[in-house]
């Protein structure tokens, strides 16, 4: 499969070596595509860089994994032609950092989710791989693993594909429902945050225990 990248930082190439490890060919899209020559270079044959609407055209599924205050704009140089119709996995969090440490700058009646939804409306965005770090995206290694990745989404076939990729990655997926549902793993994102901070670890996830 061909998968379209929309960021380049630490999360997008983590993901990036992830779908790369299972043999589809990858296209991260960036303002500045040659800062990414050596990650590219490195990655092999598989991986390239480009524009955000270099990789939005590329991608037959795409990968929303963009900071948030740049996410609206990096999405109209994308183009909502070239997403419209497609999956998007969006694993960003509305994050603010005016104040110092992250807070939520979306919440309780809408989500970072649902407006990324609103800004694509021909486009299946599913929310997924927000309430882990990047190091443990992919083949998490826990004691008392493997944990579980929530999912939100209108599109159950777009749902279908993103538990695929859950599945590919070592993560069993929760579908908690429609996009709405992305105004608690946002949140959820923040407990993770906030836990790690005080404890200085970042090798932390979550598990739906059932009786």
């Amino acid at each position: 499969m061909k998968i379209g990248i929309l960021g380049s930082g630490a999360v997008a190439q983590a993901l990036a070596k992830g779908f790369l490890g299972r043999g589809d060919a990858v296209k991260l899209g960036t303002r500045s595509p040659d800062k990414l020559a050596d990650f590219v270079k490195q990655a092999g044959a598989k991986a390239s860089a480009g524009s955000f609407a270099d990789a939005a055209t590329f991608g037959e599924l795409l990968v929303l994994a963009t900071k948030w205050d740049g996410t609206e704009n990096a999405l109209k140089l994308a183009g909502p032609k070239n997403t419209a119709g497609k999956v998007v996995m969006d694993v960003t969090n509305p994050l603010d950092f005016s104040k110092g440490g992250p807070a939520l700058a979306v919440g309780h009646s809408d989500s970072g989710g649902e407006r990324v939804q609103r800004w694509l409306p021909q486009a299946k965005v599913v929310k997924a791989f927000n309430i882990v770090g990047n190091t443990a995206m992919v083949h998490p290694k826990l004691p008392g693993g493997p944990p579980d990745m929530f999912i939100a989404g209108n599109d159950d076939g777009a749902k279908r594909a993103v538990t695929d990729i859950c599945k590919a990655f070592g993560w069993p997926a929760i579908d908690l429902g429609g996009i709405e549902a992305a105004r608690y793993l946002e949140p959820l994102a923040m407990v993770w945050i906030v836990y790690g901070f005080r404890t200085n670890t970042w090798n932390h996830a979550f598990k739906l225990l059932r009786g």
